[in-house]
């Protein structure tokens, strides 16, 4: 088989097989993932499709209608209004409780596929390739040495399995599901599995659901929960086939292709707002699955090979992280990331992972976006249901994809906000009366956008209305990072414009003339009010009026760009001004309140007011230097650990203040091994919060891979910003990195940049232009010097050290 492997990879090393799921390695295509547990005895793949989740097409419909029969709608939320500026806390608390529907769905796993190997084996180590996405195991059966690669064809479609052996062995393929097999297909070479999905599924963390998986066991309003996987294989040796898969003796090469056909599927393909069309008999997805396994299979493991490496390797080299000299060769996980002996490896590796992790985890056109565990997930029951957690998780999920080079994986998450602006349309009009779309704290693949919680979810996340305003932040930074401006209109505009309609419908005029949103909270945090009590329910916190500020600024500039004289456009210039400006508490802290609050909890994980810091470009140590000096003292009185995704974020804001040791402080707590017990929840004292899993995986605990992607986007933000008009180099870097390289970071404006330091001095910068109006001049910051020059499309500027010209 033809090895394009190249010898500057980047390449993972485990030397045994995974004793679990957070030791075994990802491999996935946007669409199919696996997570390869290796072994030489008996070896696992624990598959995941993007598409099989609990729930159905009509659930978010369905649960708006019955709130508002319940009683919830415009008219109560007048009187909830009432009470929140009456500080009247439980009868505001016990009304909006009301507006709660049941949870959003889950992301479920949907087969195990294992290879056993007959007689006496040694196990010689795995590797993942960082660079192609395949993941190599040898070992040795009765003498004879053994070969086998996995990897996640995107071309194909399939997940690829091929082993190659010196001689001959035995060998047995198994399949099995997790969820109900309902049909078997067996041929003389494949085994389809037809399996029913559950209609409906409630998070771990209710565990006084009843059924918390419940199956249809049909349609469902016209809708059938059914998906196939399909195994094929191409051997030399003699199979025998069973219900559950094959046996396999004499073999000394073996190709297996593992493709998928689900509802679920054909769901997200149809348009959003579009009537679904009537499910596909369920022998189509049987046949459907079949022939993609059969397609996939024909092209012989060295031609997908070949395909899988032009295809995901041209994403990865877009842009590539080097902090010290060393970028490419085999690194050994616990001995040399884990064990934290050299920083600036780990750190090289801790962004080449969450690079290919996003591409292996979110492919346009392939289905929905990177949830709280990307693409993988073994449980019936996953933590906080696998889904999208859209006050911060699913955000920092894609914060480093236009930075790190991987524009092209935010496909996904502008899908699910053209669905979001369909069901978070209904959601607006009937239980708020307003126009435009909202969605609250949860969504799933479906498009929820009701408030979850089962009408007993504390308000505290259950009860924000600020999921669309920060989730729409994402369609301004892709036209930023790409100025494309077809982009522009077609897809952002409507989101922004959406957004903005209902951003001025929920604002409602206060006492002293400022435009407030009421009710309102800070995210997942509390605060003690005058009568001595925990509560969250307030008026205009921080980070409402900064999300809000950034959906106006961004629709009037788009609205600018495009030439179009809406009349939104005319509503926002009135009330952008009326917004209140970001305060400083009488201790010189950003406020996250709208009256200085004693803190429930001073070392929340949440972050919320510092929203406006990043990624909203709305303080700036240069332009709003006080502001900054408040939120550094906020990020001070917040300290450092917590769980992976809040050190990212502060590891992130951090850059944005230019302070880079600090930022590296909180990166090496952020990568250090988790010693607790991924499987579980944090204790309630935080005392296993963080850390690393065996397999590089951020934990909360449990696994929650948002961690790992912010990680990725708080270095990229280390090296070089690019908001306000200026691209500003090396703008944080460690004093521990005192050398390096960055290749193909994009900026702002349509720009990439190549960067080199030396002794913590830049050495030497290229900018390209990759995109934008021709003649534009860019201006590029490096400690206390700027320039200003022109960069043609396609035009190399090169300047050298202090920024001096070449």
């Amino acid at each position: 088989m033809d090895e394009p492997t190249s010898t500057g990879d980047l390449i993972l090393a485990w030397p045994r097989p995974a004793e679990n799921w957070c030791d075994a390695a990802p491999i996935g295509n946007g669409r199919l993932g696996a997570m390869v547990f290796g072994g030489a005895r008996r070896a696992r793949l624990t598959i995941n499709d993007s598409t099989v989740w609990s729930g159905t097409p009509h659930g978010p419909a369905a649960a708006l209608r019955d709130v508002i029969a319940s009683g919830a709608g415009p008219e109560r939320l007048a009187r909830v209004r009432d009470a929140v500026l009456a500080e009247d806390y439980r009868p505001a608390e016990s009304l909006l409780m009301s507006f709660e529907g049941p949870y959003s769905q889950e992301f479920l796993p949907l087969a195990d596929l294992w290879l056993s190997f007959g007689g006496e084996a040694e196990y010689h180590g795995r590797t993942l390739n960082l660079d192609d996405g395949v993941i190599e195991e040898r070992f040795t059966v009765t003498g004879q040495h053994v070969v086998r690669r996995s990897w996640a064809s995107r071309p194909a479609g399939a997940i690829c399995v091929a082993v190659s052996v010196d001689g001959t062995v035995y060998t047995r393929l198994e399949l099995s599901s997790p969820l109900h097999v309902v049909r078997r297909v067996i041929g003389a070479s494949s085994l389809t599995f037809g399996i029913e999905i559950p209609v409906d599924g409630a998070p771990r963390h209710e565990p006084q659901v009843a059924e918390p998986l419940r199956y249809g066991g049909g349609r469902v309003d016209g809708y059938d929960a059914f998906g196939a996987l399909a195994v094929a294989i191409d051997t030399d040796g003699e199979i025998s086939v069973s219900s559950t898969g094959f046996t396999i003796s004499g073999m000394s090469r073996l190709l297996v292709t593992v493709s998928t056909s689900t509802a679920g599927e054909d769901a997200w393909a149809t348009p959003p707002g579009t009537p679904l069309p009537r499910s596909a008999p369920r022998a189509e997805h049987l046949d459907r699955a079949t022939a993609r396994a059969a397609t996939a299979l024909a092209q012989g493991a060295a031609e997908l090979l070949l395909a899988h490496d032009a295809d995901l390797r041209a994403l990865l080299a877009t842009t590539s992280l080097t902090v010290g000299d060393r970028r490419g060769g085999l690194v050994d996980v616990a001995t040399e990331v884990l064990s934290g002996k050299d920083e600036q490896l780990t750190a090289t590796v801790i962004f080449q992972f969450g690079r290919y992790l996003l591409a292996s985890s979110s492919r346009q056109h392939s289905g929905p976006p990177a949830n709280l565990q990307g693409l993988w997930n073994a449980d019936l029951r996953p933590a906080w249901s696998s889904n999208y957690t859209i006050n911060i998780n699913t955000q920092m999920n894609y914060w480093g994809a236009e930075p790190a080079g991987l524009s092209d994986c935010h496909g996904p998450l502008f899908d699910l906000l053209d669905r979001l602006a369909v069901t978070g349309g209904a959601v607006a009009g009937e239980l708020y009366g307003a126009r435009g779309w909202v969605t609250h704290h949860n969504t799933d693949m479906w498009g929820w956008a009701l408030p979850v919680g089962m009408g007993h979810g504390n308000p505290s996340w259950a009860i924000w209305m600020m999921g669309g305003a920060w989730l729409v932040q994402h369609v301004w930074d892709h036209y930023e990072f790409t100025q494309d401006t077809e982009f522009l209109a077609e897809r952002a505009w409507p989101l922004l414009r959406g957004c903005s309609l209902f951003c001025l419908d929920w604002l409602v005029e206060g006492r002293d003339g400022w435009l407030e949103t009421v009710p309102s909270t800070s995210p997942e945090n509390l605060f003690i009010s005058r009568q001595g009590t925990s509560e969250s329910l307030t008026y205009s916190t921080t980070m409402d009026i900064a999300l809000i500020r950034a959906v106006f600024t961004n629709t009037l500039c788009a609205a600018e760009i495009l030439g179009r004289g809406d009349p939104v456009c005319a509503e926002i210039a009135i009330a952008l001004p009326r917004l209140r400006p970001p305060r400083i508490s009488a201790d010189g802290r950003l406020a996250e309140w709208v009256v200085d609050h004693v803190e429930h909890d001073p070392l929340h994980r949440h972050m919320s007011p510092m929203v406006a810091l990043y990624p909203l470009n709305q303080i700036d140590a240069e332009d709003t230097p006080e502001l900054a000096a408040a939120a550094r003292r906020l990020l001070d009185r917040r300290g450092p650990g917590a769980m992976g995704w809040s050190w990212s974020w502060k590891i992130a804001l951090r850059a944005r203040l230019g302070d880079g040791d600090t930022a590296r402080d909180l990166l090496e707590e952020a990568t250090r091994p988790f010693a607790g017990d991924p499987t579980l929840d944090a204790p309630v004292d935080g005392s296993e919060w963080g850390g690393l899993l065996p397999n590089l995986f951020s934990t909360h605990p449990p696994c929650q891979l948002d961690g790992n992607y912010g990680l990725m986007a708080g270095i990229a933000e280390l090296l070089a910003h690019s908001h306000g008009g200026v691209v500003r180099v090396l703008p944080a870097l460690p004093t521990a990195w005192p050398t390096g390289s960055v290749r193909g970071l994009r900026c702002r404006g349509g720009l990439a940049v190549d960067i080199d330091w030396h002794d913590g001095e830049l050495a030497a910068l290229t900018v390209l232009r990759l995109a934008g109006p021709a003649g534009r001049r860019v201006t590029i910051g490096c400690r206390d010097r700027k320039v200003t020059t022109k960069v043609g499309i396609g035009e190399r500027v090169h300047f050298g050290p202090g920024l001096s010209p070449c």
